[in-house]
């Protein structure tokens, strides 16, 4: 992304601030990752626009409940308060992490824009520099995620993998501790500046990721979406590719009708003009999964294609059983 011309400065706030002409106000939450990963996209909208920005830093559910994340009520606990300070008017654009917002419409707000992505790869961070596969017997490994739990238990049934809740630096805090290892997304250790604690990048091939990770969602209103400011900053960090591999995931995901609680793994890519989708459901306990592939011809900004691509892969993998294998919401 463009650096941030001298004359433009960008603030952050804990508090709302006024409206007012030659201001962007961008809603984040308050942690770290989110904090950096704005700060990027704030950058952008900056270098397009010429305007001011502000950071405004807003508390979500699952900031505050350390209850762990499968048992939080599913997507959405990070991304319902930002929904309601853009719909309030205590920010102009809201930046999500694409994995944590829901599937569904929201009524009066739509996404603008998605990034280019960042890598869409799960990292282990384990003590002494180990690998999955040079963990001792019985290692225990922590990660919040069902999918991850799968993954781990279906390459290593033999590991111990524990609940895992908290902030990067407090998850890492516990390798060498209490735990062998701990799973975590590389985006955001990358984004971070943390890429020197992961010990492993797992291939997308062994371990596909949730549907949207790596990327990020810009959300803005509706009737602000093709307006000026928002359109040219919008249109100034918005990545065609990203968009149609985020889309398709997505649609994936819906149309299984799985949340963060489910164990479902998911990766498109573009090669050669044909847009590919992999999606994948585990059994909890990692002992089965199933698999299917499907691609489309892609031409930019066609997302009819990507969201009937999502449909048809989750299609496929319900005929052959995966509401049978795995919690999905879809009918069984």
């Amino acid at each position: 992304m463009n650096d941030t011309p001298s004359t433009v400065s960008i603030h952050r706030s804990d508090s709302p601030l006024p409206a007012r002409p030659g201001l962007l106000r961008i809603g984040t939450r308050g942690s770290a990752l989110a904090v950096a990963q704005t700060t990027t996209v704030a950058e952008a909208i900056a270098a397009a626009t010429g305007l001011d920005v502000v950071l405004v830093l807003v508390t979500t559910h699952g900031d505050t409940s350390r209850a762990p994340l499968s048992q939080l009520g599913g997507t959405g606990v990070f991304v319902s308060a930002l929904r309601d300070a853009l719909l309030d008017g205590e920010c102009d654009i809201a930046v999500h992490s694409l994995k944590d917002l829901p599937t569904g419409s929201c009524e009066g707000i739509v996404i603008g824009a998605i990034p280019e992505r960042a890598d869409a790869r799960d990292a282990l961070c384990a003590r002494d520099g180990l690998s999955l596969a040079d963990l001792p017997s019985g290692a225990r490994v922590g990660t919040g995620s069902p999918r991850r739990v799968a993954q781990l238990l279906a390459r290593r049934p033999d590991l111990d993998v524990q609940d895992l809740r908290g902030n990067v630096d407090t998850r890492l805090a516990r390798v060498g501790a209490d735990l062998d290892a701990v799973v975590l997304a590389c985006a955001g250790l990358d984004r971070l500046g943390r890429s020197s604690v992961i010990t492993e990048r797992f291939s997308l091939e062994d371990a596909p990721t949730a549907p949207g990770q790596g990327a990020l969602a810009i959300e803005v209103r509706a009737e602000d979406a093709a307006v000026e400011p928002y359109a040219t900053a919008l249109a100034a960090i918005d990545d065609a590719a990203t968009r149609a591999s985020a889309l398709a995931e997505r649609a994936l995901l819906a149309a299984l009708e799985a949340g963060c609680a489910a164990p479902v793994g998911a990766h498109a890519s573009i090669h050669e003009g044909r847009l590919v989708l992999s999606g994948h459901v585990y059994a909890l306990d990692g002992g089965s999964r199933l698999t299917a592939t499907a691609e489309r011809d892609w031409h930019p900004n066609d997302s009819a294609v990507a969201e009937e691509l999502g449909r048809a892969v989750a299609a496929d993998l319900l005929a052959r059983g995966a509401a049978e294998l795995a919690p999905l919401g879809a009918a069984r």
